[in-house]
């Protein structure tokens, strides 16, 4: 029965019209994917030529989080007619008083070239139940697994995903800059990162976890400081930081049965 409900959204999506609003990394990367799905798709628009006028049945802000309001203001309501915004924090709320929804795809989007939202997740909302469906057919249509996020909880979920991507890329920033310190480059980096990443999503953080602070080895943690405090010492403060987690978390890792 839900296989059925979901093919039948999927054909209402292929129905309407949509537009999409902010013509930055999102805005480009969601009117192309949307187009390539076979849905009709006006955009992306600047703020200016939506407030002046489009026909969609659908329209997507993909704006900066402090203007969404502004940009939904824009927009003239009308019989029938969604409004959705992109953010992870935002609640469908700020579209008031517009039949809202929200799409915010678990997907890092580069500043050049396609994104690869086919296999990513979303979090998707909606102010109502009509407005829930259409934006989990959005997901559906460009290959996105949707999830539902309560209102109280889209802080901490838009917390977990920087974590997950800006903070990963800001942490090989650093070791980026030790290991240049060495005449390492960064494509001797990558193939550890990449396989650290998969053991994480196969085995889970305890039993992906490696290094001297796994085996105990303070002695070597100590020369690494020493040296990181002698190059890089701006960076002190961030090594001791995930030092001490990565302590607690092998305290933890010592815990699960082999």
């Amino acid at each position: 029965m839900r296989e059925l409900e979901r093919e039948s959204d999927l054909h209402e999506l292929a129905r309407l019209r949509c537009a999409v609003v902010g013509a930055g990394r999102l805005g480009r990367a969601l009117s192309a994917a949307l187009r390539d799905a076979g849905l009709s798709v006006e955009g992306p628009l600047d703020r200016a030529a939506a407030a002046a006028g489009t026909d969609a049945d659908v329209v997507l802000l993909c704006v900066p989080d402090g203007e969404i309001a502004a940009a939904a203001g824009a927009i003239e309501p009308r019989p029938g007619r969604l409004v959705g915004h992109c953010s992870g924090a935002s609640a469908p709320g700020e579209l008031a008083p517009h039949e809202a929804f929200s799409l915010h795809p678990l997907m890092t989007v580069p500043a050049e070239g396609p994104a690869a939202f086919a296999g990513a997740y979303a979090a998707v909302a909606g102010s109502n139940g009509r407005a829930r469906r259409v934006a989990t057919a959005l997901a559906y249509r460009l290959g996105l697994a949707p999830v539902a996020v309560a209102e109280g909880d889209r802080a901490a979920y838009h917390a977990a995903a920087s974590i997950a991507s800006n903070f990963l890329v800001t942490l090989e920033a650093a070791a980026e800059r030790l290991a240049a310190s060495a005449g390492v480059e960064r494509a001797a980096l990558v193939p550890l990162v990449r396989a650290t990443v998969e053991n994480w999503a196969a085995l889970g953080p305890e039993r992906a976890l490696t290094g001297p602070l796994v085996r105990g080895d303070e002695a070597t943690v100590e020369r690494q400081r020493a040296a990181l405090a002698e190059r890089a010492p701006e960076l002190l403060e961030l090594f001791d930081a995930l030092a001490g987690a990565t302590r607690a978390l092998a305290r933890e890792a010592a815990e699960v049965p082999a």
